[in-house]
């Protein structure tokens, strides 16, 4: 209990370290113990508010937002781009996501000379091909790092137009006005990949017809292999080359039966919006908070609350539904230490965009200044920073 104790004073006083969280202007943030936050800043298309709260012993989450070009030519196109990757297992996929995602997005964007569906497509294809890369050059030393992989959540606004790509089951929902009634509706905007869909296991059953066990039933829970919830990711090699799920991979991730093809896809669902005036903001959150909260009750907390601090705002409402459900109160359940905590909830990270349609409209003329905010495990104190540790049954994600 002490130690306990003594680990959350640590988490609320430290430095925060914030040369290693953002980068570029617009980007102070802070924390209090395991939550980190920016309540407000500005980008191309309007405001934003980011969240981010610890439960597991490495924070698993990574999001970051980027505004300004887009391209690696100055001359644009430019607009805002999003990005809240999940990990489970380890950290490391998540990381290696924040970190060479978004230029890939920019060297595509500026090959293409535009930004279309085809450029995300190659950069998520390409952040795959790096972190496969990484596992085949670490898989000696540690081989375990082939069990690691993460969601990837993206979401771009450039030249009037919405673009949201997904890899697993994090959410981006969008909060639009009814003028007649002036309700503002949750409208999901992102597919998701996870085994407890009946659509999903479908197309997994159809995609793999000579495995009768493709998707298992286990704790109530259906997985795929019997080992994982989502069914498309970068990294989780294990499940995407046979080569990789051997030993000397722990026995609990290794398969009885050598596979021909992938089990998981790197292949993302990409949806194209165009944003109309009556379009007021984007959620984007990792798998964390919509356990907790349905799409409307996120929508309506942002509808009805100020902007600044709106993401902390939902992170917090989240930890009490969360608190509520194990008969606790809220405070107590901040008391608890990171790790232990996973036992209550989560990882959760929350990003919330705002749109102004005036500012969409002149957003490709390039005069507002580039902003780069990267929230998540970039911060946190060296301790729980460690390159690796044994990937933990948080792996189902």
């Amino acid at each position: 209990m002490l130690s306990g104790l003594m680990n959350l004073f640590r988490a609320c006083f430290l430095p925060s370290a914030d040369r290693n969280i953002h980068t570029g202007s617009d980007t102070g943030g802070c924390r209090d113990g395991l939550l980190w936050y920016k309540d407000s800043g500005s980008h191309v298309n309007g405001e934003f508010s980011m969240a981010v709260v610890q439960a597991n012993n490495l924070l698993e989450d990574q999001s970051q937002l980027e505004s300004g070009c887009l391209s690696l030519n100055n001359s644009g196109p430019y607009g805002t781009f999003v990005g809240v990757y999940d990990g489970h297992g380890g950290p490391e996929t998540s990381r290696f996501i924040n970190d060479q995602l978004f230029q890939h997005i920019k060297r595509y964007t500026a090959e293409h000379q535009s930004m279309s569906v085809e450029v995300i497509r190659k950069a998520i294809q390409a952040t795959e091909d790096g972190f496969f890369s990484v596992v085949s050059r670490q898989w000696p030393m540690k081989p375990q790092i082939a069990a690691v992989g993460s969601c990837c959540l993206v979401g771009i606004i450039c030249s009037g137009t919405l673009y949201v790509a997904n890899l697993g089951d994090s959410r981006a929902v969008l909060g639009r006005l009814v003028k007649s009634t002036g309700e503002v509706l949750a409208v999901q905007l992102s597919a998701e990949h996870n085994a407890s869909i009946d659509s999903v296991r479908q197309e997994l059953k159809y995609q793999h017809p000579e495995d009768s066990q493709i998707v298992v039933l286990k704790h109530n829970v259906w997985r795929v292999k019997g080992l994982i919830q989502i069914t498309r990711s970068i990294g989780d090699v294990y499940l995407k080359n046979a080569e990789f799920n051997r030993e000397p991979l722990y026995q609990k991730f290794r398969l009885r039966e050598p596979f021909g093809k992938p089990i998981l896809s790197s292949e993302p669902s990409i949806s194209v919006h165009q944003l109309l005036p009556h379009d007021q903001f984007i959620i984007f959150a990792s798998d964390g908070l919509w356990e907790h909260l349905t799409n409307q009750e996120a929508v309506d907390l942002v509808q009805n609350n100020p902007r600044s601090g709106i993401a902390r705002r939902l992170v917090k409402t989240a930890l009490q539904e969360a608190a509520k459900k194990r008969e606790m109160r809220y405070s107590d359940l901040k008391r608890i230490d990171r790790g232990v905590r996973r036992h209550f909830h989560d990882d959760i990270t929350v990003v919330v965009v705002f749109i102004e349609s005036h500012l969409v409209s002149r957003a490709s003329s390039g005069q507002s200044p580039s902003i780069s905010v990267k929230g998540g495990g970039l911060g946190l104190p060296i301790n729980s920073q460690a390159p690796f540790s044994t990937p933990s049954e948080s792996v189902a994600t």
